[in-house]
């Protein structure tokens, strides 16, 4: 059993790992002042983005849910994995060979476990590739190319071949030094009464993989009769890389389109999403052997929200410069009975994200792949073009199936379509689509109101409004106010069913911080929100962002008395444990670790906030080189393996400007402490001694104002 990871080889890991390219594989992110992204949390369920990243310094944080940290901190949270196994994937992405306390390294098939699945999973696609040409792939060939598909196609899609064999893959595999274990935990392979056996035998696969191209899993149709597997498709199974409810297929060749277009294009099928980009839908994906659900709509969501608005609210369909269509998730369901029941499936999904949702039926019900066959690529763009909003799919659905020209037929179309409209519930819609129903079924009003209120209170549907402005929170202690714009607790709603593991919602780490972040803001026994805390506040986002803005002889001459806020002198104390101001050569990731190392589990978080807080200060080269792009990998964009960098003359002068407050209300609670003792003393010596020293501290008190406010520091 390998030792302990030396601490160079993870500080090579830090330098070498580039935060922004990491965290924007699944997240959105858009500037948001200079140097710092946003984008909407991958780790809580949250409509507007309180997701923040500063790839300057190394560090992220939700002001949201409270998570945050350094790029381990982020791996961590995203793959759920230890610290240790963050720093293997991390190492094995970036090629760096890790070292042990006892003297062993990294061999080339070493590294966590995660990675070891995911080369297991990588050489099983080299492996199918390899069979798709083979004369027993006949089969599979002749059915993609019965579908319209090249081998140009197939290659650029990663459609593969799984022997009928019985053990092909297995044995394939374990000649590449992979054991039997990794097999089966990767889903590959089965265990039987006479050993392992594949997994996949006889079938057509295309990998399933996340958006930075990794390959999770596989779907593989079959192709023979006497396959002893009589499902059509199957998946892998649920492992430690692939969740069947957390992945789309297609999404690593849709993303930047869907980013850019803020479209996303749901199919039901490997072929129908192969058909629609060769079509030139690009942004269209699949679900992998289950309904799209919660858990699905929040990684689209991530891809397509538009802040374009800062803290205003945007739901709807966003009008997208450069594009006809607005901006929009369509389904392609089939018209008949099982397309209309995924489509109601959908109506379980938020308010924000059904306000731009739409439906693509063909008029004879083909599916895309289908239809590409039949009428070509223009009749698969126009299907796309002329979805309609699901709301009204789906209440139109209901309402067409009668005959309203007869009493009866209106009244059971008032029946069919108020449970329906009944379950929308952001209610800014609900009285919009009561009346659009009513006018088409020629009934009165109030008729389909009462019946809409009655299934809604049958239904016991949830009130929303997707257009309310989100209830925000203050952070520790209380030290900033309701509606800053610092984040969102989403009002506190969405724990129920959005826990990632799908068991008790208090055991997801992000739901949990909710809790704690709202059970904080809603005391009324601590409130400071003065000058005195927004110095303190400020200095100490100072000092972490730019710590060789501080004067180091200035900043000896603090102590615990000069902080009044109970979360800054216990961070003063932090700064201490970490050995203080750094060293001018000290890594800016290295810095930001020893922080949150010292400070522990209770001021990690504070550490992070004001680690994205943004200064009141004109922008550092730094910031300027991310914000023209410098965090999307050009060599300068991991802040975190720079050393820590000169401070502008402004933020000289800013840190300067801090300190000396903060010195200086440490001089007047001396002061006051003194006149107090003075009071109580009769007149002598001691209180002559006594007032000798207040007028030093006077004089110290001026010098100190005349010297940092009088003059520039340079």
């Amino acid at each position: 059993m390998a030792g302990m990871i030396l601490k160079e080889d993870v500080e090579k890991v830090r330098a070498r790992a580039d935060l922004y390219d990491i965290v924007s594989a699944s997240v959105t992110l858009k500037a948001s002042g200079t140097g710092t992204y946003v984008g909407l949390c991958p780790f809580h369920d949250e409509k507007s983005p309180s997701f923040n990243v500063r790839p300057a310094l190394g560090v992220w944080h939700c002001f949201g849910c409270g998570l945050g940290g350094d790029v381990f901190k982020f791996v961590e949270q995203q793959e759920n994995i230890d610290f240790r196994e963050a720093v293997e994937l991390l190492a094995d992405r970036y090629h760096i060979e890790l070292h042990y306390e006892n003297g062993s390294k990294q061999n080339e098939h070493a590294g966590s476990k995660r990675a070891r699945l995911l080369e297991a999973n990588e050489e099983a696609q080299r492996f199918f590739v390899s069979q798709i040409l083979t004369k027993e792939a006949l089969p599979a060939r002749k059915l993609l190319g019965g579908r319209n598909f090249s081998q140009a196609d197939c290659e650029r899609f990663g459609c593969g071949y799984a022997p009928q064999g019985w053990d092909n893959l297995v044995r394939h595999l374990a000649g590449k030094g992979f054991t039997q274990q990794e097999m089966l935990d990767a889903g590959l392979a089965r265990r039987g009464q006479r050993g392992i056996y594949d997994y996949f035998r006889g079938r057509v696969t295309w990998p399933i993989r996340d958006s930075t191209g990794r390959t999770l899993g596989f779907g593989a149709r079959k192709l023979y009769e006497d396959d002893q597997i009589s499902a059509k498709y199957i998946n892998t199974p649920d492992t430690a890389l692939y969740r069947k409810t957390q992945v789309l297929y297609g999404i690593d060749i849709a993303k930047s389109a869907i980013v850019k277009k803020r479209q996303v294009v749901i199919v039901e099928g490997y072929t129908d999403v192969m058909a629609m980009h060769l079509a030139g839908i690009d942004t269209a994906v699949a679900t992998c052997g289950t309904a799209f659900g919660a858990e699905h709509a929040k990684i689209v969501r991530r891809l397509i929200a538009d802040d374009s608005l800062g803290a205003v609210q945007l739901v709807g369909p966003l009008k997208v410069d450069g594009q006809s269509l607005s901006s929009r998730i369509v389904f392609t369901f089939d018209g008949d009975a099982a397309g209309q029941k995924a489509a109601l499936h959908a109506f379980g999904l938020d308010s924000a994200f059904l306000s731009q949702t739409f439906v693509a039926v063909a008029d004879d019900n083909l599916d895309p792949c289908d239809l590409r066959i039949e009428r070509g690529n223009e009749a698969v763009r126009a299907l796309i073009a002329g979805a309609k909003p699901l709301y009204d799919f789906v209440i139109d659905a209901a309402i067409n199936r009668f005959d309203t020209t007869y009493t009866t037929g209106q009244m059971g179309a008032v029946k069919a379509a108020a449970p329906l409209i009944a379950q929308i519930r952001d209610r800014s819609l609900l009285d919009i689509y009561t009346r659009k129903a009513t006018r088409r079924i020629g009934v009165d009003l109030d008729i389909m109101q009462r019946e809409v209120r009655d299934a809604r209170r049958q239904l016991h549907v949830r009130d929303d409004d997707a257009y309310a402005p989100k209830r925000r929170s203050g952070g520790f202690g209380g030290g900033v106010g309701a509606g800053d714009g610092f984040g969102e607790t989403n009002g506190g709603a969405g724990f129920a069913g959005r826990d990632r593991s799908g068991g008790d919602p208090y055991a997801n780490p992000a739901a949990r911080k909710t809790l704690e972040r709202r059970d904080a803001a809603d005391q009324t026994y601590y409130r400071i929100d003065d000058a005195v805390f927004i110095c303190e506040q400020q200095f100490m986002a100072t000092l972490i962002q730019v710590p060789r803005a501080i004067d180091p002889s200035m900043f000896a001459s603090l102590s615990l008395s000069n902080f009044m806020t109970p979360v800054f002198r216990s961070l003063f104390q932090t700064i201490a444990a970490a050995g203080g101001l750094p060293d001018t050569t000290t890594p800016q990731g290295l810095w930001m670790h020893n922080l949150a190392k010292a400070g522990g589990p209770l001021l990690d978080p504070v550490v992070n906030e004001l680690a994205v807080m943004p200064l009141p200060l004109p922008p550092s080269d730094a910031d300027l080189r991310a914000s023209d792009g410098g965090a999307a990998g050009d060599g300068d964009a991991n802040g975190a393996a720079a050393q820590l960098r000169p401070a502008s003359p402004a933020e000289q002068q800013y840190a300067a400007e801090l300190t000396a407050k903060l010195l200086d209300m440490g001089f007047m609670r001396r002061i006051g402490a003194v006149r107090r003792r003075m009071a109580q003393l009769p007149d002598g010596e001691e209180k002559i001694g006594l007032l000798g020293e207040i007028t030093r501290m006077e004089a110290a008190r001026k010098d100190l104002q005349s010297q940092i406010f009088g003059n520039n520091v340079g």
